[in-house]
């Protein structure tokens, strides 16, 4: 009977152990998710702009990793729409990048497709600047190769369905091929030429999300900002010359709309109508305190779009989604612009 006791007094211990050993995990990831809230602004950054599977979401960090490593960061929506064309995210060279080193199709691994994708369109940024052709052309040249560039620059500064139909006839000899795309079947009746996609354009850009607000001054505001979508940030930039800091850039894009704002987070709140989070409106301003030691109590701020985001100077510059923990707890309200 005393045997019985003992095992049965031994396995409940046993069990208690478990459970603190449990409870010192939760409480283990508990505490570094909030480190890594509080740490890590780019965690909290979402990308907006954009609508693109998970499949290809879950590959954000990585494109960022290479983007910020080329320095087109502020190509990042790009690359993740130009991964939804290419693969969905699903296959193992996501970019479809091998044969931009003359491999065979689908011989890279994910992060070197990534890699080289990114590199690749880097490449062809700085041809086309070169050149003096848009991002458009860069676009399309990344299914077409560096050729069309030099083939748009002789004839125009500016993409064109026209010029990337033109190619593609002289590179296939005009050899046709049916296509059951909803986008080619809107152009052209369903085919295309037997040389790259001359769609490939339009395949990339029907993922882009353009933002639309009821309120005119809130859209110039937007058009605006939305100019400066993956540009560093950076403390005491006021104009897209140096980049901007939080405030510098709310002061930039209003100034668009003729409202002229203070130059400070706190000087910006101070001149607004304070309200809570749950009555703002897109256009409205948010701010929030202590995100760093500036001597003043706001210390960030950022422009409401609605749905619980905002646009804002973070690193980099892009959307930012309010019920992370992190806004949360720096959190103040809303300001309205007095006008």
């Amino acid at each position: 009977m005393k045997v019985m006791k003992l095992k049965i007094m031994f396995i409940a211990l046993g069990l208690g152990f478990l459970a603190f050993l449990g409870l010192l995990a939760f409480v283990a990831i508990f505490i570094s998710n909030e480190e890594h809230s509080l740490d890590s602004d780019d965690s909290i950054d979402e990308i907006g702009g954009i609508s693109v599977s998970a499949d290809v979401l879950k590959h954000q960090a990585m494109v960022e990793k290479y983007a910020k490593e080329y320095g087109i960061l502020e190509y990042v929506s790009t690359l993740l729409a130009i991964i939804e064309v290419e693969s969905g995210g699903k296959l193992k060279d996501v970019m479809q990048s091998s044969e931009s080193l003359g491999l065979p199709p689908n011989t890279l691994d994910t992060e070197a497709s990534i890699q080289q994708g990114t590199k690749y369109f880097a490449d062809l940024l700085r041809s086309a600047k070169a050149s003096g052709v848009d991002e458009n052309t860069v676009i399309q040249a990344y299914n077409y190769g560096g050729a069309f560039i030099d083939y748009v620059a002789k004839r125009d500064t500016q993409y064109s369905f026209g010029l990337a139909e033109s190619f593609a006839k002289e590179r296939s000899g005009g050899s046709r091929v049916t296509y059951s795309n909803p986008i080619a079947k809107k152009k052209n009746g369903g085919w295309r030429y037997r040389y790259g996609n001359m769609f490939y354009v339009d395949l990339v850009s029907q993922y882009f999300i353009s933002p639309h607000f009821d309120d005119e001054m809130v859209q110039i505001v937007m058009n605006e900002a939305l100019k400066y979508e993956g540009f560093p940030y950076v403390f005491g930039g006021d104009n897209p010359n140096t980049s901007f800091d939080c405030s510098g850039l709310t002061q930039w894009s209003y100034r668009k709309a003729g409202i002229n704002l203070p130059r400070t987070a706190q000087e910006q709140y101070d001149v607004t109508e304070h309200i809570p989070l749950s009555e703002a409106k897109p256009g409205d301003l948010v701010f929030f305190h202590s995100t760093y030691n500036a001597g003043t109590y706001v210390t960030h701020v950022g422009i409401y779009v609605g749905n619980n985001q905002m646009y804002n100077a973070g690193d980099p510059i892009g959307y930012a989604n309010l019920t992370t923990a992190y806004w949360q707890k720096h959190l103040i309200g809303a300001g309205r612009i007095k006008q």
